[in-house]
């Protein structure tokens, strides 16, 4: 399931690159609990959660239905 994660993130990335930030992935548990780092312009922006929630998990769980929640560390 990772590689599935990854692969959704590099779809969201040009948006956030486009912004000066970037997301990492952390881990990704057995029970559909993805970890994300917000790195760049995103690590300290005050929407961070918004983007997180709203974009991110949003698009996560749309693609991959066994993604269950999406956290930042």
């Amino acid at each position: 399931m990772k590689e599935k994660v990854l692969a959704v993130l590099d779809e969201l990335r040009p948006r956030l690159m486009a912004d000066g930030g970037n997301v990492e992935l952390v881990d990704v548990s057995a029970d559909g609990v993805v970890k994300v780092r917000l790195v760049g312009a995103c690590g300290c922006c005050p929407m961070s959660q918004m983007t997180l929630k709203s974009s991110i998990e949003k698009m996560l769980k749309a693609r991959l239905p066994e993604v269950k929640e999406v956290i930042g560390v």
